[in-house]
This record gives structure tokens, C-alpha cells and sequence, in this order.
């Protein structure tokens, strides 16, 4: 007896993986050349022309942060620092979607969206550097920096049904890059989230890169996107260097979390054009310097930057003009960050436990009259 026709479709491995291609194909409203490829797209996004060149702002922010935080970093004044060019429309133009009361997640390498949210910027400079202070958030919706790779999903998860519980127009959102898709918590926060139906939204930035290693090496899946698809989450592939796109993405994306739909899981397609951290890494002992040339010809400043110019919005005076102000409040930043008194071991000690058993309360004694 001959094998349905029916049973054949779904033993044809290579079928599959070709519906994938078709089932995800990548949003696109600006394209490398700074023109509208969609224009039904652009009036869905419904951007403004003051919202556009808010948004360049905190993109060129973020630009001129990683700048003057990468030479910290060599002037060893920084702890860690994950570079973040490259991934501007990825990182900030989605954050710009979302509300004041919805709660952000991040991973180490999305300080701008944090600041964006109202952290200051010396206490990013103090998280970098370890100090208890930059963990302390006031009128923050958003949580430390997480170092653990995708365990921000399962923190955003868990906040999203909080949120859902009270009864809050709200979401719940995080980040990761694609070497967290790799990871069990990453599956763990999209699934809790799902089967709960919580208001989250999750990212993963696909750059090409977990560290030194190729996308193409640490998983078979061809798209990032088909992950959620497992959790059952509605999911979609973005250009992440496109801030359009990315703005529109997580626009429809908290709608529909917030209308009570459940989460949704973007796969936003960008690239770090830089190394993984200011520790040590060399990215050209793993990729090719034409390999990122390419991908600097469609980062998300310089396409954005023409669109904006081409319409009238945006000049190179406008630019000077605000990276001024910028480098001016980094500068007050550094300076606040210098001012703060550096921990003593004293510290460490007695902020590890709110109350300190007797043996920890002794050592906080004797290092306190050691001086430490």
C-alpha cells in the first residue's frame, strides 16, 4: 500500500523548511538607500514629522553614547561595556513604540533603551562599573541590565502576567541577541507568557554573532522567527536597521498584547558593527573587515539621516547642534559618576543580606575599623 499523498507532504523535510522562507518574510518601510519601499506602511506607522526627528535624536544618542562609552572603556573608567553601533533603529526606535507604564527588560547590551526610559546616564555608567547605585531605579518601568543570557525573558514574562492580573493597559518587554535564542530561558519566558496569555512583547536582536560565533553555527533554524512559532506566539521578521520598520514592528506588536491577544516575538535582522564588549574582543579574528563595510552601508543612521534630509527635516547644523548637547550631558554624567564614594568591602558585605547574620555583621565590623 502506497504512503498518502497528504503523508508525503509532511515526511518532505525540505518542503518545511521552504515554507519557512515563505512564512517569514522581513518588514521594510525604509530601504538601504533611505527611500519608502511601502508606503501603506509608513501611514501605519503614523509617525509624525516632530516624532521622526525625535526619534533621530535618540537614535544619534545612543550613537554619541557608544562612542564616549567605548573610550571610557579603553581609558579604563567603564567596568563591562557591550558595544551598541549598529543596532540603533533594532534598539531604540522599537522602545520608542512603547509607553512610560509599560516595563522594559534588557540585556547588557540595551542601556540606551533604559535611559531612554528616564535611567541617568551615571547610573549606567555606575552599573558598568559595579557600584550598588546603578541598580537603584526611581520612576523607572524597567529592571537592571541582565547579565545571564535570556533570563530577561523569563522576568518579563512574569511581569506581564503581573500586569495582566492588575489589570494594566500595559505590557511587559525584553531584549536579547540571537545567541540568547540558544539558551533555555529564552524558550522558558516565551512559553510561560503564552500559556498564560501575557501582555509581552520579546526581541531578539539577530546580529549575526554570539560572541565570535556565527549565527549559522549555534542553531539550524533558518529563521529566529520560527522559535516563537514553538511557544506559539505570533512572530515576524523585521529589518533592524530600518527605523521605520522597527517602530511600526512594535507598535502592532504591544497593540496586540495590550488588547489581550497574548505576547509576540519579533526577529529583528541587524548587525554589531563593533566588538562584543570592550573586553577583549576582536571581531576580525572571527568575521572579515568587508563583511562589516557591508553592513555599515545599511546601518540605521545613515539611511534615516537621508530620508530625513531628502524631506527637509534634518541638517548637519541640527546634528552639530545636538551632539553639543549630548556630549554635554555625558560629560555631567562622568563627573556625577566620579563623584559618587567608591564601595568598601564593608559595603559589599552588608549589601549582600538586608539584615547580615552575626558572622557577616562581624566582618562588616572588622573591615569598617580596618578602614575598608
Amino acid at each position: 500500500m502506497a504512503i498518502k499523498d497528504d503523508n508525503k507532504k509532511i515526511l518532505d523535510f525540505d518542503l518545511q523548511m521552504e515554507d519557512q522562507d515563505q512564512s517569514f518574510p522581513m518588514l521594510q518601510v525604509l530601504n538601504n538607500d533611505g527611500e519608502i519601499v511601502d508606503e501603506d506602511a509608513l501611514k501605519r506607522a503614523g509617525l509624525s514629522d516632530d516624532q521622526m526627528v525625535e526619534l533621530m535624536k535618540q537614535m544619534l544618542f545612543s550613537r554619541i553614547l557608544h562612542e564616549r562609552s567605548s573610550k571610557l572603556s579603553k581609558q579604563g573608567r567603564l567596568g563591562f561595556y557591550a558595544p551598541t553601533i549598529g543596532e540603533e533603529a533594532s534598539q531604540i526606535a522599537s522602545n520608542y513604540a512603547f509607553e512610560k507604564g509599560d516595563w522594559l527588560f534588557p540585556g547588557y547590551r540595551d542601556i540606551p533603551q533604559l535611559i531612554m526610559k528616564g535611567w541617568p546616564i551615571y547610573k549606567a555608567f555606575l552599573w558598568s562599573r559595579g557600584h550598588f547605585e546603578g541598580n537603584e531605579f526611581e520612576d523607572v518601568n524597567g529592571w537592571f541590565p541582565q547579565i545571564i543570557i535570556g533570563a530577561q525573558y523569563v522576568e518579563a514574562a512574569g511581569a506581564a502576567l503581573g500586569l495582566k492580573k492588575r489589570n494594566k493597559p500595559n505590557v511587559a518587554y525584553a531584549y536579547t541577541g540571537d545567541g540568547g535564542t540558544s539558551q533555555g530561558d529564552f524558550y522558558e519566558g516565551m512559553n510561560f507568557a503564552g500559556a498564560y496569555h501575557a501582555p509581552a512583547v520579546f526581541f531578539a536582536q539577530n546580529n549575526g554573532y554570539a560572541i565570535s560565533t556565527p549565527r549559522s553555527v549555534q542553531t539550524k533554524a533558518p529563521h529566529l522567527a520560527a522559535k516563537g512559532w514553538a511557544a506559539g506566539l505570533p512572530s515576524f521578521v523585521v529589518d533592524g536597521m530600518d527605523p521605520i520598520a522597527m517602530y511600526l514592528a512594535a507598535k502592532e506588536a504591544r497593540k496586540w498584547a495590550v488588547d489581550g491577544n497574548g505576547p509576540v516575538f519579533i526577529e529583528t535582522i541587524t548587525n554589531r558593527l563593533g566588538p562584543h564588549s570592550m573586553s577583549g574582543d576582536d571581531p576580525l579574528r572571527y568575521r572579515t573587515q568587508e563583511d562589516i563595510d557591508n553592513w555599515t552601508k545599511r546601518e540605521p543612521l545613515i539611511r534615516f539621516r537621508k530620508y530625513l534630509t531628502d524631506r527637509d527635516l534634518w541638517s548637519e547644523d541640527i546634528e552639530n547642534d545636538w551632539a553639543d548637547i549630548v556630549n554635554s550631558q555625558i560629560d555631567d554624567a562622568v563627573k556625577q559618576a566620579d563623584g559618587i564614594a567608591k564601595q568598601k568591602i564593608s559595603d559589599f558585605i552588608e549589601q549582600t543580606l538586608e539584615v547580615p547574620g552575626q558572622a557577616a555583621q562581624d566582618q562588616i565590623n572588622k573591615f569598617r575599623g580596618e578602614g575598608k
